[in-house]
């Protein structure tokens, strides 16, 4: 052999050695393949048949069966081995074991966490009840899915699947391990000694070798069935639904009506699944990776469940020896100064009405009724106080919407003498009451336009009571919970667009509303056409209203109240013969003509009108 060919052969066997090292399994592989082996082996016996020896005795008898079964039951086990070797890989060992449940409580609320899958088992507002005084508890396992989940050696791996070792527990703090050999996930909760924020973190150690090499993020489902804690199935279903926030945005959410999903492709700073009058909210310190994917179904057949809310949340992962990701939970009430006293746009979740609305509510109403609940008063009290309150700074639009009515009243005979005058042409009467109004010094629109700016507050109204966690189980005379409608009588039966129940702040409302409609109508004159109208529409409220909040038509009903008050209190004041004789001297007076009265006479002219001679 000469010397080139011994140096190719030399060259060739260090090629081998170099590619077997390489290739050689690690010693997590080499113990994982010697339990396949042993399992293999041991199930290869088991299928042997066990020969019996001669009965010379029973003894040896007995022995002879202990050995069968032995043998028998390692093949079961070894078999589940392999099963589970299978399927779930490094993460086997944590895939069988007993649930255990540890507790971390505070002033205001009381986590239960499983070491099955490292997670919140449930939680307890510790402060509240459910509406048949039951405690009240957010979430329970059987209706909340809390799941990581990723790609290792081709197997789709669940954390839900497997029990966790809990590492560390101490006062305030529990922290739960998953092992995949030295590698390991772990989730750390704190719970400081009251409020109702716990601090939420995940880490990732040595994971960069076990989870799939091309992912850079795990994935995160969570879900939640929203079982009924309120007494209005229905008021509860359509004022739950997820909000979400983007960074540096205001909250959004999906439909709370119908089914709705929405898929998100930017960051997103928070999630929350909220409910009526409480949420549970998973709030990320620097975002959660895009994208996020939510759902929302809202459930028309069963009695005890409101909505199904859905979450697919990304976590980054970097394949980093070790990282760690800062999260928090929220469990707690819709209340407005708390939420907001963690400043991340949390007070988005109470629903104070859009623009104007939730303005006047922010910086009128909230503020009123926080002073008010500080001097520990009955919630019924606190609404009468804030109705007065409200009304008393609304009186001088008040005062102006009467007198400019009263105006109109007395102008009223010249009125109808114009009308018929001209009764076969409409823009020439238009155009002659047009000039009496600017001659006499009225605004026809006068009495209008104080009652429009009066309409901010009353819709700001609809939206602050029911959304008033405050009102929340709070009685007042015949009415056990002001948030919800209260019931004089229940009905065997369901009514259409009434419902199955009394509620006598409704039917007070809506009476109050016919006589201050009424009374209205003797002052204004109203049409007989309009009379029916004006009628028709407080009777509608009292389909709508009875399945409202109590709190609210309490509130309409002290306010009309209060309004036949004021409205004796001008027609006392107000002499409405020195009012027209008022308007006779304006009338001698010169007139010009406003720019709206000039274009008027222009659209009259382009028709072929004359003006009306002075």
């Amino acid at each position: 052999m000469d010397r080139n060919s011994i140096i190719g052969l030399l060259l060739i066997g260090a090629v081998l050695i170099t590619f077997s090292i390489w290739n050689a399994p690690s010693k997590e592989e080499q113990a994982r393949q010697q339990q396949v082996r042993d399992s293999i082996a041991a199930v290869e016996k088991a299928k042997k048949p066990v020969v019996a020896p001669v009965q010379v005795n029973n003894e040896a008898s007995a022995i002879a069966s202990t050995t069968a079964a032995a043998d028998s039951t390692l093949s079961i086990d070894s078999l589940k081995n392999v099963e589970m070797a299978n399927r779930y890989g490094l993460f086997a060992a944590a895939a069988t074991g007993q649930e255990e449940f540890s507790y971390l409580e505070n002033d205001d609320i009381k986590v239960k966490f499983t070491n099955k899958g490292g997670r919140v088992y449930a939680v307890e507002l510790k402060k509240y009840k459910t509406y048949n005084g039951k405690p009240l508890v957010l979430f329970e396992s059987d209706s909340t899915r809390f799941n990581f989940a990723f790609f290792s050696q081709n197997k789709n791996i669940n954390t839900s699947d497997f029990h966790f070792t809990k590492h560390k527990e101490s006062a305030g703090t529990i922290v739960y391990r998953l092992y995949a050999g030295d590698s390991y996930q772990e989730h750390t909760y704190k719970l400081p000694k009251s409020g109702f924020k716990m601090d939420f973190n995940i880490a990732f150690s040595g994971m960069e070798k076990v989870i799939a090499p091309n992912l850079n993020y795990v994935a995160l489902d969570w879900q939640q069935n929203i079982y009924k804690k309120e007494k209005s199935q229905h008021a509860e279903a359509n004022n739950s639904t997820v909000y979400f926030k983007y960074p540096d945005e205001q909250a959004e959410y999906l439909s709370e009506t119908s089914d709705d999903e929405k898929d998100l492709t930017t960051r997103v700073q928070w999630v929350s699944f909220k409910q009526q009058y409480f949420n549970t909210t998973l709030i990320a310190k620097n975002g959660f990776d895009k994208p996020t994917k939510l759902a929302v179904v809202h459930y028309q057949d069963f009695d005890s469940l409101a909505k199904f809310m859905k979450a697919g949340i990304t976590i980054p992962f970097s394949h980093k020896p070790y990282e760690s990701f800062d999260m928090s939970f929220y469990f707690g009430p819709n209340h407005y100064q708390t939420l907001k006293s963690y400043e991340l746009g949390m007070e988005k979740l109470v629903p104070l009405g859009w623009g104007i609305f939730g303005w006047v509510n922010k910086f009128l109403v909230i503020p009123i009724f926080n002073f008010l609940n500080n001097f520990n008063l009955n919630y019924g009290i606190i609404i009468l106080i804030l109705t007065i309150v409200i009304k008393l700074m609304l009186l001088p639009l008040t005062y102006k919407a009467y007198i400019s009515t009263a105006k109109m009243k007395v102008l009223k005979p010249e009125m109808e003498e114009i009308q018929a005058k001209h009764k076969d042409d409409p823009m020439k009467s238009q155009q002659e009451l047009m000039s009496m109004y600017r001659k006499a010094g009225v605004n026809p629109l006068g009495g209008c336009l104080p009652m429009l700016l009066q309409m901010p507050i009353l819709i700001a109204m609809f939206r602050f009571f029911p959304a008033s966690i405050e009102l929340r189980q709070e009685s007042f005379l015949w009415a056990d919970d002001l948030s919800t409608y209260d019931s004089i009588l229940n009905l065997p039966f369901n009514i259409p667009f009434y419902g199955d129940h009394v509620s006598l702040f409704t039917i007070l409302m809506t009476v109050s509303t016919i006589i201050y409609t009424h009374m209205n109508m003797q002052l204004t004159g109203q049409n007989a056409q309009m009379k029916w109208v004006m009628y028709l529409m407080p009777i509608m409220f009292l389909g709508i209203f009875n399945n409202y909040s109590a709190g609210l038509s309490y509130y309409y009903f002290l306010a009309n109240v209060i309004s036949f008050g004021q409205q004796y209190m001008f027609k006392l004041a107000v002499n409405e013969d020195a009012i027209h004789a008022k308007i006779q001297e304006n009338k001698k007076k010169p007139q010009t003509k406003s720019k709206f009265q000039q274009k008027l006479e222009q659209m009259a002219k382009d028709r072929g009108i004359k003006p009306p001679k002075k």
